[in-house]
């Protein structure tokens, strides 16, 4: 698979290093040359000087057989431009840009352009460790599913997990057992510790806290 990252700052040199090491090949491109430095001595990436959103340089950079874009400069109107341009005149299947501004970012998830927004990431991951919250992980351009954590209740520890997935909104998908990511299987038993991880639509937000709320008050 070739990818073409624009943005060679620590997170596009950080992807670049990964997406090599998984053994795609990898184009970047930055307006700054001096900002190749930042790649492993190890890189093979081919380093293109440019601004990601002028066609002549993508095609420098292998977006003609690209199969996915990447756009995580400083800038969010360069990279929603640049992705524009990779998805609507390059047709490029998987796009995603960084967002520094979580308005624009959903506005852009609406028009099918995946975002990475940086501000509010950060914020929902440090607000889960202040205030211990349930925040969502990942949430589906439409904002009709959501994948949440949650910790497991104790009136939910000693009993099949498969048979606490009868919401018609939710459902539990896998779980977090002593540090350790697991699917949930049909035997598989609640503990306590446990951290949750369950898909919820919109609708089913209401349903599962009140059983949590029910579970909690018969405690």
């Amino acid at each position: 698979m070739h990818i073409v990252v624009a943005g060679c700052g620590r997170v596009g040199a950080s992807l670049v290093e990964t997406l090599e090491a998984d053994g795609h090949s990898v184009s970047v491109i930055d307006k700054r040359e001096t900002a190749f430095r930042r790649l492993p001595e190890h890189a093979a990436a081919q380093r293109v000087v440019g601004f990601a959103f002028d066609r002549d340089t993508l095609k420098e950079a292998g977006i003609d057989r690209a199969d996915s874009f990447a756009a995580v400069t400083s800038g969010d109107n360069s990279n929603i431009l640049a992705a524009r341009i990779a998805k609507e005149s390059f047709q490029i299947p998987h796009v995603v840009a960084r967002i520094y501004d979580p308005a624009r970012a959903s506005f852009y998830a609406r028009l099918g352009i995946a975002t990475v927004a940086t501000v509010s990431w950060t914020t929902d991951q440090i607000s889960r460790q202040l205030l211990d919250r349930r925040v969502s992980d990942w949430t589906d351009q439409s904002g009709s599913l959501s994948l949440i954590e949650q910790p497991i209740p104790l009136g939910w520890c000693g009993r099949k997990l498969t048979d606490l997935c009868r919401g018609e909104g939710w459902q539990i998908v896998g779980l977090s057992r002593a540090g350790k990511g697991q699917l949930v299987s049909e035997q598989m038993i609640g503990q306590e510790g446990d951290v949750l991880h369950l898909m919820v639509a919109a609708s089913g937000l209401s349903e599962l806290d009140a059983r949590l709320s029910n579970m909690e008050s018969a405690r």
